[in-house]
């Protein structure tokens, strides 16, 4: 296997990598907040962006390479007379966009989890090598003066000796350094090095800009409305759900729950079954998550707070049933609790149909009062 067709750890299947994207969609305010910061001279060694998965933070990060990479410096008087740039656009004609698109500008470097050559697959962490290629990238002098940049996608994975190479370098950050650390979960970060990092916080994206970020991957949306429900901002979480036929398995879960109190268990076991089938593992995996994510709206509902729209054919209807059986604190209780023993069941290999079909039988339970 070529280094090309390696698979990429900070890549989302079915969708072009991050530094392949042109256009950032839905960040129009953390981009203004770096923007004036660099503007201003108050642009800052390291950047943190955070926000739930799936909104671009990978994304955003390359745009800032970019945006760095073609300037001359970072200081007061960045643009002259001229007028600060309004965007972090930087057309991909440019020579850096097409260098940092092929992984090879000089002075930009990636930090992500590398291929195992000797397992055959991606590591599960990122290793203390990874980060100590900074010492090699930071000892070669920029050929064209400019901001030296490094990406961390994302930082959550490093392990502990990677964290703490990582970390003297943020305490003594060479010259004309940018580093920026992508966390989908920023709490498990050292609080040390979240404490060198300015911070961004990327915001989940709207109906609309979910719509063209999904348009610009080349990905073909079955139903905005309900990918808008189900994906909660993210086009992450969208793209899975496309990929995953998520939306018909979420469909298909409505229905099953429709039939409580009387459970079809014969329908419940087929269902579990096909989840949890060998080799299906991202399947069982979103199959869990919507299952949870049918128990919080059927909670919210129960509240007197019902989702705005439909995400499957019959959703309120059902929602509204089960919602008038219990409250919405025993439905809660029971989204915590399923969620708990479905994680901690999958985490001891416990068979997957049975934790379903164990789940279902729990939620036909509640129904009956």
């Amino acid at each position: 296997m070529s280094d090309d067709d390696l698979p990429e750890a900070d890549r989302a299947e079915g969708a072009p990598h991050p530094r392949h994207t042109e256009r950032l969609f839905g960040q129009d305010a953390a981009a203004q907040s770096f923007l004036d910061a660099t503007s201003q001279g108050r642009r800052h060694h390291a950047w943190l962006l955070t926000g739930p998965r799936g909104v671009g933070k990978a994304t955003f990060a390359w745009a800032m390479a970019r945006f760095l990479r073609t300037e001359e410096d970072g200081g007061p008087g960045l643009f002259g007379d001229a007028p600060a740039p309004a965007t972090l656009d930087v057309s991909p004609e440019h020579p850096v966009a097409r260098r940092m698109a092929a992984l090879s500008d000089p002075g930009t470097l990636l930090i992500r989890r590398a291929w195992d050559p000797d397992r055959k697959k991606l590591k599960a962490q990122i290793t203390v090598d990874e980060v100590r290629k900074l010492n090699a990238f930071f000892g070669l002098s920029a050929t064209d003066g400019g901001s030296r940049v490094v990406i961390v996608d994302s930082a959550d994975e490093m392990n502990p000796s990677a964290a703490n190479a990582l970390l003297k370098v943020l305490e003594e950050p060479p010259a004309n350094a940018v580093l920026i650390l992508i966390s989908h979960q920023p709490a498990r970060l050292l609080p040390t090095i979240r404490s060198r990092c300015r911070t961004l916080r990327l915001a989940p994206l709207g109906a609309e800009d979910l719509e063209h970020a999904l348009a610009q991957a080349g990905v073909e949306i079955p139903d905005a409305v309900a990918l808008t429900e189900l994906a909660g901002g993210s086009a992450g979480d969208a793209l899975r759900l496309i990929t995953g036929d998520g939306l018909g398995l979420y469909a298909d879960l409505v229905a099953l729950l429709g039939t409580a109190p009387q459970m079809d268990r014969q329908a419940a076991r087929r269902f579990a079954d096909a989840a949890a089938a060998r080799g299906a593992e991202a399947r069982m995996e979103l199959t869990l998550r919507l299952l949870d994510l049918a128990l919080v709206r059927l909670a919210r509902t129960a509240a007197g707070h019902p989702p705005t729209a439909n995400a499957a054919p019959g959703e309120s209807e059902t929602l509204t049933k089960l919602a008038a059986i219990a409250s919405a604190r025993r439905w809660a209780e029971l989204q915590q609790a399923i969620g708990a023993r479905l994680g901690h069941g999958m985490s001891v290999n416990v068979d997957p149909s049975s934790l379903l079909m164990d789940a279902f039988l729990q939620i036909n339970e509640a129904a009956r009062g």
